[in-house]
């Protein structure tokens, strides 16, 4: 049996990953994998950014939080909610952000410097980072990972790969996925 550092898990990002991916049995191959669909993926990044930001504007729950000044952004933002259109170069701007972590899970090495992004995509989201006005609810974070797994999860099924390139493809993808939804959960905890 393996003795696991609890309380370091809490307070040490390359240990709680460490511990993540044996557990999850997140490999090399794994990582592979991934990058080998980057060349899948890459054209259909916009689709899915677009995907994403039309589930995003259909709720009020979730579009809301588009409304404060996003951190980086530096042009006008909207005065309401009903102002905040899929054009407003705010929402562009959030786009591309959306569109380079896309990109960057599929191209990055997995070393330190990636935990550490993947990691701050999940404390951007709650004041502990960038704007402090923003506090995306849990909830609704984990709602648009559960979108984001079954977008990419369609996009791999419906391409051309060999049903064992799928089957890789697909839980590499899953298990990446949750390793970024415990980064992202992580920064909730009380």
């Amino acid at each position: 049996m393996k003795h696991i550092d609890e309380p370091r898990l809490e307070t040490d990002l390359g240990y709680r990953f460490q511990y993540l991916t044996e557990f999850m049995g997140f490999t090399e191959e794994d990582i592979q994998t991934i990058h080998g669909g980057a060349a899948l993926l890459a054209p259909l990044v916009p689709a899915l950014v677009d995907a994403v930001y039309a589930k995003l504007i259909s709720y009020d729950a979730t579009w809301r939080h588009f409304v404060p000044r996003q951190d980086g952004y530096a042009g006008a933002i909207p005065a309401k909610l009903e102002e905040l259109t899929m054009d407003h170069p705010q929402i562009q701007f959030r786009k591309q952000h959306l569109a380079r972590y896309l990109e960057k899970l599929v191209t990055a090495p997995y070393d330190g410097k990636l935990v550490q992004y993947l990691d701050f995509v999940g404390k951007i989201h709650t004041p502990k980072a960038g704007n402090p006005h923003i506090n995306v609810p849990l909830v609704q974070m984990n709602a648009l990972m559960g979108f984001v797994a079954d977008a990419v999860n369609a996009t791999i099924l419906g391409s051309a790969l060999p049903a064992d390139a799928k089957t890789k493809a697909v839980r590499a993808f899953s298990k990446l996925l949750w390793l970024q939804n415990d980064l992202i959960n992580r920064h909730y905890a009380a």
